[in-house]
């Protein structure tokens, strides 16, 4: 799927999570619930680090276009040492390693040992990293028209705010995990969620994502999952444009109306 479209998938999740925590009897502050699905949003985008045209490679200027250089080389790396006896040859990285559960949990695991152990400014840098993401995907048509700067401003100023309100009493740093020195664990979360949802969306395209690796299936450890191909579509085709995009903002009402307590 094209950015977009995954940004309001990751953000939609998140807030079906929020009904479902609810229902359950523990309902997110809503900052978690704000805050978490801006960061999925915003990590639903990343998988494609590994994609040099992709929205996140212009995300962060020359930095991010050189972190998908090197990403794209070592998922190309990692696929041709691991590949079974029926996974094609190939050149590139894009949709291997990092369109795997193993590169989610381990991105999520990643960020909420920052943001326990680096403190507020670790915390920070994980709330701008995905704000200009989320930035990028939700509102990519002025994104798109506006410079780097702006976008960097605006994530910055965001992340600030939010992570502020959230350091309140009550407000969520500690929610989920609430023992001394858990604050903000659960920040890995929607990372989590938001690469997964991400893979889930491309493997309903017609190339497939290899989700399970390195579970091999039959003779492929990169095995392409997926709907039947009947059921596949192109990126950017009129079923997500049209179909999918609609479908994710009211789901994502639907499930943010239902945590806060509206339905």
């Amino acid at each position: 799927m094209m950015g977009p479209a995954h940004s309001l998938s990751g953000a939609a999740a998140w807030l079906g999570v929020g009904a479902a925590t609810a229902a359950w009897g523990y309902p997110m502050p809503w900052p978690v619930l704000v805050v978490g699905a801006l960061i999925c949003a915003g990590a639903a985008l990343a998988p494609d680090l590994d994609h040099k045209a992709a929205t996140i490679s212009r995300a962060f200027g020359p930095v991010s276009r050189l972190l998908c250089e090197i990403v794209d080389k070592l998922s190309a790396a990692v696929y041709k040492a691991t590949r079974g006896k029926g996974d094609p040859r190939r050149n590139g990285g894009h949709r291997t390693l990092t369109h795997t559960w193993v590169w989610a949990v381990a991105i999520g695991a990643g960020c909420s040992a920052a943001a326990v152990w680096g403190g507020r400014w670790a915390v920070l840098g994980v709330l701008f990293v995905h704000l200009v993401l989320a930035v990028e995907g939700l509102l990519w048509r002025a994104a798109r028209v506006s410079s780097d700067v702006l976008v960097w401003l605006l994530g910055a100023t965001s992340a600030w705010i939010l992570a502020g309100v959230l350091d309140k009493p009550g407000n969520g740093s500690d929610w989920l995990f609430t023992a001394p020195g858990q604050e903000y664990l659960w920040l890995g979360l929607p990372v989590v969620l938001g690469a997964l949802v991400h893979d889930i969306g491309d493997a309903l395209t017609v190339s497939g994502c290899p989700i399970l690796w390195p579970i091999p299936i039959g003779k492929k450890r990169w095995y392409p999952i997926g709907p039947p191909k009947v059921l596949r579509f192109r990126a950017g085709s009129w079923v997500e444009l049209k179909v999918l995009m609609p479908l994710f903002m009211l789901l994502g009402g639907a499930g943010g109306a239902a945590a806060l307590g509206f339905i």
